[in-house]
């Protein structure tokens, strides 16, 4: 059962991935992270195809060799925390002190992303 719910988990950010390509909006690389971590767990036959794919198989492969995180993902993740947290702390109830904390965990969260690579390093 857990293997049937991880490759169906890797087929739907698969799919994201693939409307992420299309759609500016939707970020394609952290989907096709989470599906590459899926079939590696469920299926190495998936997991091959996925990285030997001629248009998705770049983004999974310069994550794994160069630490990549493309600008537009990287907006995009910042972006998404950042109304995370404005939701949080104005049309939410949680306690100030929740607040905070998920403030620091999502600043460190954002440091981390930033201080990723966007391209593959020049050789030299």
């Amino acid at each position: 059962m857990n293997r049937i719910l991880l490759i169906s988990f890797g087929w739907l950010c698969v799919a994201l991935g693939v409307v992420g390509v299309i759609l500016p909006l939707l970020p394609t690389t952290p989907f096709l992270l989470l599906a590459a971590w899926a079939f590696s767990r469920s299926s190495p036959r998936f997991q091959i195809w996925l990285t030997n794919h001629r248009l998705l198989g770049p983004y999974v492969m310069d994550w794994r060799a160069h630490g990549i995180v493309p600008v537009r993902a990287k907006a995009f993740a910042i972006m998404m925390m950042s109304a995370s947290l404005v939701w949080l702390a104005i049309f939410s109830s949680a306690p100030r002190a929740a607040v905070v904390v998920v403030g620091c965990v999502l600043a460190l969260v954002a440091a981390f992303i930033l201080t990723r690579p966007s391209r593959v390093p020049e050789a030299g």
